[in-house]
């Protein structure tokens, strides 16, 4: 079977994107620099039945994304972001999930010169094995080294690279020669397309927690602002009643104004070893119980000692 034409294989290009963007409403839009052809048909099997990869030239994206704005307009929100070596991932299951799948498929690779560094670089301070004659490769890199057994040794852990550091002629080949390969490359998640709405990646790992801990912080924010102007709202009321209700409180305990609320800390005022007592109560309860364990634990000892002497000695 010939290879189809050109125009017949942009055409069929064209009707598999906008099925795909029809079919699934959520994609990630992946970045695949040094991602290569063996390592992506890896992480097609891996998610074959889960989600669908589809990789393509940025224009023809754009184009035939515009040719379907007029049925989804929400698309057009991709477009900003297909720029670079790009593509996209479809899938109908948990975002999470195939998330997790995209990072697992990443393969270790060394520092090639002129790549730039995705994170740092640290070589830790061991003996390299290497000779003498390779001092001059740590010089120029300023790493300080000593020569023992007649190899060379790196003395501290040396940052060699820092995140965003394009890599020199100089690291990448004493990386090699340390047998270091720093980086790892796979598809990496830029941004994710959920039902008309586009987001970065950290979003997903935003939990319900997080969500609560947040809506507490701003309600603790409101609640205060509104205490300190003495604008009542649902979120300061509480406060203020509770503030109000310690006020009258105060009152009562310096005059003979009486009702339920203040009797205990009237009767607290009046005489407070009552409390005290009861106060003490429950630590009183728990010093038997120290004891108790302490003796249980001293019998277990002495019987343990018992049963050793009920042997016979070693020239019995």
């Amino acid at each position: 079977m010939g290879r189809e034409d050109k125009a017949t294989w942009k055409a069929n290009y064209f009707n598999k994107l906008i099925q795909l963007l029809e079919d699934y409403p959520k994609c990630f839009i992946v970045g695949a620099d040094n991602v290569g052809s063996k390592q992506m048909q890896q992480i097609r099997i891996s998610l074959r039945g889960n989600a669908v990869v589809l990789m393509g030239k940025n224009t023809m994206m754009r184009k035939a994304i515009k040719g379907h704005l007029e049925r989804n307009p929400a698309l057009e929100k991709l477009l900003p972001h297909i720029k670079g070596n790009v593509g996209f991932v479809f899938t109908r299951n948990d975002l999470v999930e195939i998330r997790d799948k995209l990072l697992e498929n990443k393969v270790r690779a060394p520092a090639r010169a002129g790549a730039i560094a995705p994170l740092p670089v640290i070589i830790p301070a061991q003996n390299t094995g290497l000779g003498p004659e390779k001092t001059s490769f740590f010089q120029a890199l300023s790493i300080p080294t000593k020569i023992s057994k007649g190899t060379i040794e790196i003395i501290n852990d040396v940052h060699i690279l820092k995140p965003g550091d394009k890599v020199g002629a100089s690291e990448a080949t004493l990386l090699n020669m340390l047998n270091i390969s720093p980086f790892s490359y796979g598809l990496q998640v830029e941004q994710v397309y959920d039902s008309g709405t586009i987001f970065a990646p950290a979003i997903l790992d935003i939990k319900p927690e997080d969500l609560r801990e947040k809506f507490m912080a701003g309600v603790a924010n409101l609640a205060a602002v509104c205490l300190a102007v003495g604008y009542p709202t649902a979120a300061s009321v509480p406060h203020s009643i509770a503030n109000g209700f310690k006020n009258l409180l105060a009152i009562a305990a310096v005059t003979e104004i009486e009702f339920k609320e203040a009797t205990t800390i009237k009767e607290y005022l009046k005489d407070p070893s009552k409390f005290a007592a009861v106060a003490a109560a429950p630590a009183a309860a728990a010093v038997p119980a120290a004891k108790a364990a302490e003796s249980k634990k001293e019998e277990k000892e002495e019987s343990d000692q018992s049963d050793d002497d009920m042997g016979f000695g070693l020239f019995d």
